[in-house]
This record gives structure tokens, sequence and C-alpha cells, in this order.
């Protein structure tokens, strides 16, 4: 890795999990990916099973304060 990039990356690590995952959200996306509708399709079923999963009762939801607050203590 150049110097650069390891200075990118060490700056990154200091960011809130959320801005992180924004980040690696953007670089993602940055890529001339192919796939994407195959991926959107994949991410959509998960989706509905999660959602399914929580009408029938497997699953209980979170308020997203409590969510956010969770993972911005990592």
């Amino acid at each position: 890795m150049t110097a650069s990039a390891e200075k990118i990356m060490n700056d990154a690590l200091r960011l809130t999990p959320v801005e992180r995952a924004e980040m690696i959200e953007r670089l993602f996306q940055s890529f001339d990916n192919h796939r994407k509708a195959e991926i959107d399709a994949a991410w959509a079923a998960e989706f509905e099973s999660r959602l399914d999963a929580y009408k029938e009762g497997k699953i209980k939801a979170s308020p997203v304060e409590e969510v956010m607050a969770r993972i911005n203590k990592r």
C-alpha cells in the first residue's frame, strides 16, 4: 500500500462505524459492477425473508436509536 493510501486507511479507521460503512459503500459503488442487478435482487430477497420472519414473530425489531448506539460503541 502506498504512503498516501496508508494515511487514508488510518484516517478512515478513526471514523465512526456508520461513517466507515458509508465509505465502504461508496468505494464499492465506484467499481464497474456488472453483477449489480444480481446483488440487488439478493438483498431484496434477504429483506423480504427478514420482514416475513418479523411478521411471523420469529425475530424481534429494535428501535433505530438503540441499534445505532450499539454500532457506535464498537
